[in-house]
């Protein structure tokens, strides 16, 4: 799920304080926000952009491809299904805290209309040079700078360090995918790596996950017949077994989710697993065959 400059995006919840601040940001960095959804605010203008009754009116009058959600918990299933029933490709859901029986609900309608998740409780995509889609800082040029790395998290904190690392050592990004650190998402790690495998941009891909679940399990088994390099770093590895850390998902139940399983399977793989963010560096260097101490290439693709 990589959002490209030039597509139409959408804010849904753009009145609202973090809506207008975000929004403000995004335009100024380039991402083409054609217009917001307000029930209330339905045929006025904010941030320079109409404010439509629904999702449903904002297609049919202004068209878009992603909408990003700035929306109270339990009002996230109404607006997420409003934006798939009138043909929205992709939600950016950046809530947390969303009851679960609603996000399964809105991944059912995705489903059926063929429609892509991230999230929820993500802090968006980031396409470097771009656009950006959600609260990930693009703006901050010490985080995102134009390259040939992908990089997929599930936290927005712990990607945004490993992006801090990436450029300190004379990286950019292709794109950034925050899949969202709740139990149940729409986008997981390996549909995030397949895209990034798949983007003609990207060199290299960095994933970030943390303990609980299979999802990194999972996306080893994809990135075991890759041909472009991964590195990963795992969070969690000093949590007490069987206690929550962090994020709704990082429960691990016995060996399943653990640190050491996600480990196991990612090195068997292929991917060098990091002990800090801070060896992301030379993990790539080696990676892609440049020297130990050469900065790599930041020009834009």
């Amino acid at each position: 799920m990589i959002v490209r400059g030039g597509e139409r995006v959408i804010v849904q919840g753009i009145t609202g304080k973090q809506g207008t601040f975000w929004t403000e940001r995004m335009q100024a960095y380039g991402t083409r926000v054609v217009g917001g959804v307000n029930p209330k605010r339905s045929g006025t203008e904010h941030c320079g952009v109409p404010v439509f009754a629904s999702a449903g009116d904002a297609m049919r009058e202004a068209g878009f491809d992603v909408s990003v959600l700035f929306i109270p918990p339990l009002g996230v299933r109404a607006a997420a299904i409003d934006a798939i029933e009138a043909g929205c490709p992709r939600l950016v859901v950046l809530t947390e805290h969303v009851p679960v029986q609603d996000v399964m609900e809105v991944l059912a309608a995705a489903r059926a209309n063929s429609a892509a998740v991230a999230g929820p409780n993500t802090a968006g995509l980031v396409t470097p040079g771009e656009c950006f889609v959600g609260f990930m800082p693009a703006f901050e040029p010490d985080l995102f700078r134009p390259g040939r790395v992908g990089v997929v998290s599930r936290s927005g904190s712990l990607g945004t360090l490993i992006c801090l690392n990436l450029v300190q050592a004379g990286f950019g990004e292709s794109a950034f995918i925050g899949i969202g650190g709740d139990p149940i998402i729409g986008t997981t790690t390996r549909e995030a790596v397949e895209a990034l495998d798949a983007d003609d941009r990207t060199d290299a891909v960095v994933v970030v996950g943390e303990i609980g679940g299979a999802m990194e399990e999972e996306a080893a088994e994809y990135i075991r017949d890759m041909r472009k390099p991964v590195v990963a770093f795992i969070a969690g590895g000093a949590s007490p077994p069987g206690k929550k850390m962090g994020h709704a998902g990082a429960i691990v139940m016995g060996d399943k989710g653990s640190w050491a399983s996600k480990r196991r399977a990612l090195e068997a793989a292929g991917v060098e697993v990091l002990d800090t963010p801070s060896g992301v560096g030379p993990a790539l260097r080696a990676a892609l065959g440049g020297p130990a101490g050469a900065a790599p290439s930041v020009s834009p693709p």
